[in-house]
């Protein structure tokens, strides 16, 4: 793939590129606790976003994806919001040009095989690669925390969702065979070893694209809010609900609308099973992991109301399968990918089963990715541009 970028780059702009690439992510545990303020436990995987660049004299970001055998042309001094992918590269070309950072016309192709609408944060992968590309190109100085927060004010402002620092974090700061736990107020972060080679992390596709997600997850960040503002007249020193202990959400369960009550108590119950499930990684107790990550799946689909028939169906029968761990819907909800941690032997059986009985369920074939574990967003090959 990137000696294909390389060449179709040199033969679109008749130049050499400089390539980096960023990963996308999965998240064993700990779901919509980001922008909670709590903690979570993602990890980069070997599926890529990648962005070729080389500097050009028009002042204009020339731009072409893959992906969408799309090409466009902006000012770089008119930047603005855009509907669809271009609107990621234009908000961090915006944001770090706020910063007064010498960004000039660029030459761009972008690809990658991170799944779109998988729930493994292609926009955080794109955002992270081009970013990681203009620091390089231009000497911008920007450190890999730097470039997340500017990803991160991209989704906000320029994509409209509101999301938590996870994403852009572990695309970015990713680590091949570990995992890593990350408190998304004080954004300390710890490395923790994920060395299990007889098991592998598998992702199911359902096939079902979460355009639901966008809207619903600014509601579920609304609702969550909503619970602060409630316990915060209990206890005013409550920032988040990752202050709110479950003894202080009990004893304030009735002023608390009944669904907002649902979504804190998913929140809350999500930071402890992650404290819990790190504990339990260090020991090396894959099978207890496996169950908190079960306990996740019911929590967001009765709790936070996040899953969909097709990702509660592929989990069930995940539980049914020996060999099978855990599992539990992934990402921000409403289609999009299941997490496996299923054994290796197994793994041919799984994606057996799991393949007819899906086609089976709803007349679709999911697709299914065993991942490694990478490292986050680097150069690629020679990059005398």
């Amino acid at each position: 793939m990137e000696t294909d970028i390389r060449i179709q780059f040199q033969e679109m702009f008749g130049k050499n590129p400089l390539v980096a690439a960023s990963p996308g992510r999965v998240n064993l545990i700990g779901e919509h606790t980001d922008y909670n303020e709590g903690f979570v436990l993602p990890a980069a995987v070997d599926k890529i976003m990648m962005a070729a660049m080389a500097p050009n004299e028009s002042k204009t970001l020339e731009v072409y994806a893959n992906q969408y055998r799309q090409r466009y042309s902006f000012a770089l001094d008119q930047i603005r919001p855009v509907e669809g992918w271009p609107t990621y590269l234009l908000g961090m070309i915006y944001f770090l040009k706020e910063k007064n950072l010498p960004i000039g016309g660029i030459d761009v192709i972008i690809d990658g095989n991170v799944p779109l609408g998988a729930g493994m944060s292609s926009s955080a992968a794109l955002c992270s690669c081009f970013g990681f590309a203009l620091n390089e190109l231009f000497t911008l100085g920007q450190t890999r925390m730097d470039l997340a927060l500017t990803g991160q004010k991209t989704e906000h402002q320029f994509a409209g969702v509101k999301c938590g620092i996870m994403d852009q974090f572990a695309s970015l700061h990713g680590k091949a065979g570990h995992v890593i736990k990350l408190d998304c107020r004080s954004l300390q972060y710890e490395y923790i070893p994920f060395d299990f080679p007889d098991y592998r992390i598998v992702l199911v596709n359902t096939m079902v694209s979460h355009a639901l997600a966008e809207t619903q997850y600014n509601i579920r960040r609304q609702q969550c809010e909503e619970a602060v503002g409630v316990m915060q007249k209990i206890n005013p020193a409550i920032r988040s609900l990752r202050d709110v202990s479950m003894e202080q959400l009990l004893q304030a369960k009735e002023k608390l609308d009944e669904v907002v009550f649902r979504r804190s108590h998913f929140i809350v119950s999500e930071n402890l099973r992650l404290l819990a499930g790190c504990k339990l990684l260090a020991e090396g107790n894959l099978g207890g992991f496996g169950r908190l990550m079960y306990e996740t799946h019911k929590g967001l689909s009765q709790e936070y109301e996040v899953s969909c028939p097709q990702s509660d169906y592929l989990v069930d029968l995940a539980r049914t399968i020996p060999g099978v761990l855990g599992s539990r819907q992934m990402g921000g909800g409403f289609g999009g990918c299941t997490i496996n941690i299923v054994r290796q032997d197994v793994v041919l059986d799984f994606q057996s089963i799991i393949g007819t009985g899906y086609q089976q369920f709803c007349g679709k074939t999911p697709e299914i990715y065993v991942t490694r574990i990478e490292d986050g967003a680097r150069l690629l090959g020679n990059n005398g541009y």
